[in-house]
């Protein structure tokens, strides 16, 4: 069965937060610190906190609903979320927020859903863990590339890279 997407509503905060907690235990075993990302995915009422704010702030995000009969823990099986640029120095308007599906998932194309949903073929930016090669080899099928910034994340204690997509790539040949 197909997850549905769509927008997140306040009610979705909790299921949400517990999607978002579990895709950075998946998505991170073997990059972070293991003491860091025990310490920065123990506190889900923080993290649904902020799910409820950025949705009443306006913000947009979107949500991969588990089509199953499921525990409201795994109801939520991967998100996406944008906004404009917040670097001084976007490279482009639109910025990829977060993007994550659960490891159950992985490979399955709901990430390319996801990311279809929320930019479809703009030009885009967003962050990635520079030693994450999964995530990078996901981004670099979809276009982007590195644009040589790097900074370092305090949160997790990890080097970033900044990937942009100009144009959507395309399959088809001009004559």
């Amino acid at each position: 069965m197909t997850p549905e997407i769509r927008p997140a509503t306040v009610e979705d905060a909790e299921a949400a937060a517990w999607c978002h907690l579990q895709c950075w235990q998946e998505a991170y075993a073997g990059l972070a610190p293991s003491d860091v990302l025990a310490q920065r995915t123990a506190n889900v009422d923080q993290r649904i906190e902020r799910w409820s704010q950025a949705i009443q702030d306006g913000k947009t995000r979107w949500l991969a609903i588990n089509p199953g009969e499921v525990p409201m823990r795994d109801r939520v099986v991967g998100f996406v979320g944008t906004s404009p640029g917040r670097d001084e120095d976007s490279p482009v308007p639109l910025e990829l927020q977060a993007i994550y599906t659960r490891a159950a998932w992985w490979g399955s194309g709901l990430g390319t859903r996801l990311l279809d949903v929320a930019i479809g073929k703009d030009p885009a930016y967003l962050w990635v863990f520079e030693d994450n090669e999964r995530a990078l080899g996901f981004y670099r099928r979809h276009g982007f590339a590195p644009d040589g910034t790097r900074k370092h994340d305090e949160y997790f204690d990890l080097w970033e890279i900044r990937l942009v997509r100009t144009a959507h790539p395309t399959t088809e040949t001009q004559p």
